[in-house]
C-alpha cells in the first residue's frame, strides 16, 4: 500500500499559514476518502481538511495549536491500509499521573495486552463508530456525544446532513441547542464553549472587576471566541492604519423598489433565484468604481495598488454573531441574474458556515447592509487594506419634494442612505464624496421599465 504525506493546501492567495484547532481522527484510525481529519484556522476562515482516499492515518506530525505553513506535511498517511494496533504504553507516557518515569523504562516495558491506537486515544468508549442502524460517527461527533451525555439512541435519531447521512459537527451543535432551549439543563455546544469556565461572579463572592467598580450586582465574564478576537483585531488595526473620512448621500430608490416588487416573483420562476435588494444595490456600487476606479485599490506602504478586476465584499452576520466578508470575484463581468446567483450562494453558504478561504480573499472593495438591522446610516470601518466601503442604509417611506414640469409638489417615496468610510491617506474628499454620489445617481435613475434579463 502508498504512503503519502497529507500537506496543508493553498487556500487563497493571501493565506500564508494555518493553525491546527481539531485533530478530528486519532492515529492509526481508519477514515473514508473526504472525511474530515483536522480542523484548521486562517486569520480569515475556519475550514477542514479531507482525508484524499480511504485509508488509515497512520501519524500526525502536528499537534493541536501548531502554526503551519502552506505545502507543510501535516500527517502520515497510507492509501487503502487497515486499522493499525499498537501497544497501549505510547498512551501512558502522555498520563501525567504526578510520577516520573525513567524514558528507557517506558520504551522497553512491553505491556499487554495490546489495543488499537483508536481504542487507547478516543475519550469515547461508547457509542462506537457505527450504530444499530450501520451509520458511521466520526471521531469528532463522538467525543461531542461523550462530553454532552448523548447516548447512541440519541445519536441515531438525529437527522445526518452529511454524506450518506452522516452526523457532522453542525448536526450534533444544532441538536444540542434545541436542547438546550428546551431543557432547563442546559447544553453547551461545544463549538463555542471556551477553554477555562466562564464564571459568574458577584460581589459578594469576591472583589468587583475594576471595569465595573461603579456598578453593584453581579456580573458575568465571557472570554472571546477565537473569530471574535481576530474580528476585534482587525478592526482596531484598521482605526490605526487608516485616517477615516465618511461621506452621506441620500438617495430614491422608489423606481427601484417598485420594478423589484413587480418583478420578483416572475423572476424567481425564470431563474430559479430569490431577487433581494442586495444585488440591485451591488449592481449601482460596481458601476460607479467602474466610473472612479480610485476606490478600488489598496496601500502597500507608500504605494497604492489600482486594482484592475473588481472583487466585491459583501459583510454578512453569522448566526453566531460574529462577522465574515465573502467576496463576489470580477462582480464587475456579471449581469443582473449573474450577480443575484452569488449574493445568493454566498450568503447561503456563510450563514451555513461552508465558506472556503477562497470566498473570503482578494475583496477589493467592501459593501456593508446595515438597513438589515434597521438602521438608517452608519461609518463602516475599512477592511485593509482596502481604502473605501460602502454602508446600506434601511429603505424607509419618507414625504420628499418631487419636481416636476409643472412645479414641485410632496410625495411618499421609498428612501435610503449611502454612507462611504475611505481612507483620507489616498482618497481625498472629492473622490470619496463623487464615488457616492455616483452610486446614488444610478439607484435613482434605476428605469422601470427594465427587463428582468438586464
Amino acid at each position: 500500500m502508498a504512503i503519502i504525506e497529507i500537506l496543508l493546501p493553498k487556500m487563497g492567495e493571501s493565506v500564508a499559514e494555518a493553525t491546527i484547532i481539531n485533530l478530528l481522527v486519532d492515529a492509526g484510525a481508519s477514515v473514508e476518502a473526504d472525511e474530515a481529519v483536522v480542523e484548521i484556522a486562517t486569520d480569515k476562515v475556519d475550514s477542514e481538511i479531507p482525508a484524499p482516499e480511504d485509508g488509515v492515518l497512520l501519524e500526525w506530525l502536528v499537534s493541536k495549536d501548531d502554526v503551519v505553513q502552506v505545502g507543510d506535511p501535516i500527517a502520515r498517511f497510507e492509501i487503502g491500509g487497515d486499522e493499525v494496533v499498537v501497544p497501549v504504553a505510547p498512551v501512558a507516557e502522555t498520563i501525567d499521573d504526578g510520577d516520573s518515569v525513567p524514558a528507557d523504562v517506558s520504551k522497553s516495558a512491553a505491556v499487554e495486552p495490546s489495543v488499537s491506537v483508536h481504542q487507547a486515544l478516543d475519550p469515547v468508549s461508547a457509542p462506537e463508530r457505527t450504530g444499530a442502524s450501520g451509520r458511521f460517527y466520526s471521531p469528532l461527533v463522538r467525543s461531542i456525544a461523550s462530553a454532552e451525555g448523548v447516548s447512541m439512541e440519541e445519536l441515531e435519531q438525529i437527522s445526518g446532513t452529511g454524506s450518506e447521512g452522516r452526523v457532522t459537527k453542525k448536526d450534533m451543535l444544532s441538536y444540542l441547542s434545541r436542547l438546550k432551549s428546551h431543557s432547563p439543563a442546559s447544553h453547551i455546544p461545544v463549538k463555542e464553549m471556551p477553554s477555562k469556565p466562564s464564571p459568574v461572579i458577584s460581589a459578594s463572592s469576591m472583589d468587583v472587576h475594576p471595569s465595573f467598580a461603579s456598578i453593584s450586582g453581579g456580573y458575568e465574564v465571557v472570554e472571546m471566541d477565537r473569530m471574535r478576537k481576530l474580528i476585534a483585531k482587525h478592526m482596531v488595526d484598521s482605526v490605526h492604519t487608516s485616517p477615516h473620512v465618511t461621506s452621506f448621500v441620500e438617495a430614491d430608490v422608489t423606481n427601484l423598489v417598485l420594478w423589484r416588487n413587480k418583478n420578483k416573483n416572475k423572476f424567481l420562476e425564470k431563474f430559479g433565484e430569490k431577487l433581494t435588494f442586495t444585488p440591485l444595490l451591488a449592481e449601482a456600487i460596481v458601476k460607479a468604481i467602474g466610473d472612479f476606479p480610485g476606490v478600488n485599490a489598496s496601500v502597500d506602504g507608500d504605494n497604492v495598488i489600482m486594482h484592475k478586476g473588481i472583487h466585491l465584499g459583501m459583510a454578512a452576520a453569522l448566526p453566531s454573531g460574529n462577522l465574515i466578508v465573502p467576496v463576489i470575484k470580477n462582480a464587475d463581468s456579471f449581469n443582473l441574474q449573474g450577480l443575484t446567483r452569488a449574493v445568493n450562494d454566498l450568503a447561503k453558504r456563510a450563514r451555513a458556515g461552508q465558506l472556503g478561504p477562497d470566498d473570503i480573499a482578494g475583496g477589493t472593495y467592501t459593501m456593508t447592509n446595515v438597513g438589515t438591522f434597521g438602521n438608517v446610516m452608519g461609518t463602516p470601518i475599512i477592511n485593509q487594506p482596502q481604502v473605501g466601503i460602502l454602508a446600506l442604509g434601511a429603505i424607509r417611506k419618507k414625504p420628499a419634494v418631487i419636481e416636476t414640469p409643472e412645479g414641485d409638489m410632496i410625495g411618499i417615496r421609498h428612501m435610503m442612505f449611502l454612507s462611504h468610510s475611505y481612507d483620507h491617506r489616498v482618497v481625498d474628499g472629492q473622490l470619496g464624496g463623487r464615488f457616492v454620489r455616483r452610486v446614488a445617481d444610478y439607484l435613482e435613475n434605476f428605469s422601470s421599465d427594465r427587463p428582468i434579463e438586464g
